[in-house]
């Protein structure tokens, strides 16, 4: 057998039970994403979302909403609310943490995280019992797709319990991928969706080249530019700010250990993707209750319509919470106070700057490496709106070619071979690229 890659991960029995089951959970995923909620009249549905094709108004928000729960909240599958709650319950615990000083307190400890946990749990219960209501009430604008026998209390209370559960079902995989799999359950989860929809993409752009109402030039360029902004992306998410450190001789019991030089290695983005889910889980709820309940209110059709995706109070809005989220994160996640004190009690230095000076030092080294990174999230999120408006693209496909679905795609692609890699080379094999290391950009 030929020494490749994939020959190298199926060789580890451990990586290949962690990735197989991955798949076989996120193969439930995907099953859950076509079952229907009891009483749903699929042909009906069906036949309703294909005369609203093309039209202006809610199907915009739809599709929004559709996107991100991969295809599931068209089908008013049991997974229509995807992953979402549970990401928009982590932001807002993650806020009163940082408001609330005895929650953090709480929050300290291996018990205490489990506490916070817990609390997130049960904050998820909250957000899908409100969306799930809201679905009842979008559902009954669309004329014959509820079952006559479970008109009224009945139909709310199986379809608000059934979405709920399929939720809480979804965060119950993610934490096992997390456990017993590779890679980060919950981002895998919103990249399996966003994949599964790239087929029916495709043969949707086909059809509208054939139709003559997408120049094949256009699709020529914009596919040079995807790839273009995959470099781009690529590059960035690699891209390091090494900060030198130097620590002096010590004694640790009768072993003296000699002066050592290191570095910390600051991302250009050090928060990943997640300002990006961050913003859209956020405006997904409001989104989410503004178009279910548009149709027979005119306050929230009116909100519907101020906040619709594309509108330009949506991008100003959503690139202001990717800025806003990528400097949060980066604070909880990097703390230049906790960094220094680390250094101080392991007897480091920083060359050229004062022991009580690093602090101010690393601060200024994140705010400015962070302002780019973030910048450059939100024009790469902005990428979908521009394609549509440019080039006239269809929604479905401007949201896979770029944008959010990009930084998605590119950032747990390489989150999950840095987790492999990682497995591969504590079992004493090479990585997955040429000399076992997947390679950063240095700054």
């Amino acid at each position: 057998m030929a020494d490749n890659a994939l020959a190298r991960i199926f060789r580890v029995k451990e990586l290949r039970k962690r990735i197989l089951f991955t798949l076989g959970m996120l193969l439930v995923f995907r099953i859950g994403a076509i079952l229907p909620i009891p009483g749903i009249d699929v042909q009906a549905l069906n036949s309703y979302f294909l005369s609203q094709t093309g039209q202006s108004g809610g199907l915009g928000l739809t599709d929004y909403l559709d996107f991100f729960a991969g295809g599931a909240f068209k089908n008013f599958s049991v997974f229509m609310l995807g992953i979402m709650p549970y990401i928009s319950m982590s932001i807002i615990m993650q806020l009163l943490l940082l408001v609330f000083p005895a929650l953090k307190r709480v929050s300290e400890g291996d018990g205490g995280r489990k506490k916070i946990q817990k609390y997130i749990r049960y904050g998820t219960v909250l957000v899908c019992l409100i969306q799930s209501f809201t679905v009842t009430q979008y559902a009954r604008t669309i004329p014959d797709i509820i079952n006559p026998g479970l008109l009224g209390w009945k139909f709310n209370a199986i379809a608000i319990l059934t979405v709920t559960v399929g939720t809480l079902f979804l965060m119950w995989i993610g934490e096992q991928i997390n456990e017993k799999g590779v890679g980060n359950g919950i981002s895998l989860l919103i990249f399996t969706g966003i994949v599964a929809r790239m087929p029916g993409a495709v043969t949707q752009l086909a059809n509208e080249i054939g139709l003559g109402n997408i120049n094949p030039v256009f699709v020529i360029f914009a596919f040079m530019m995807f790839v273009g902004v995959v470099i781009m992306v690529i590059y960035e998410q690699q891209g390091q700010r090494k900060i030198p450190v130097h620590y002096a001789k010590r004694i640790v019991g009768r072993k003296v250990y000699g002066a050592q030089n290191a570095y910390i290695p600051l991302k250009i983005n050090p928060s990943g993707v997640i300002p990006v889910i961050f913003a859209s889980s956020i405006l997904t709820l409001p989104l989410t209750v503004a178009s279910m309940l548009g149709p027979s209110h005119s306050g929230w059709a009116s909100f519907a319509s101020f906040l619709r995706p594309r509108g330009p109070a949506y991008l100003i809005i959503y690139t202001l919470l990717i800025i806003f989220f990528a400097y949060f994160y980066t604070q909880v996640s990097l703390n230049p106070i906790e960094i220094a004190r680390q250094i101080r009690e392991n007897g480091g230095s920083i060359p050229g700057i004062r022991s009580e000076n690093m602090e101010a030092y690393l601060t200024k080294v994140l705010n400015r490496i962070v302002l780019p990174g973030s910048l450059f999230l939100a024009l790469i999120a902005l990428i979908p709106s521009l394609v549509v408006l440019i080039f006239n693209f269809p929604t479905s496909i401007s949201y896979l070619m770029g944008g959010t679905s990009l930084l998605i795609l590119v950032g747990v692609d390489l989150d999950t071979m840095s987790q492999i890699e990682g497995h591969l080379k504590m079992h004493h094999h090479d990585g997955l690229v040429k000399g076992g290391k997947l390679k950063s950009r240095n700054l």
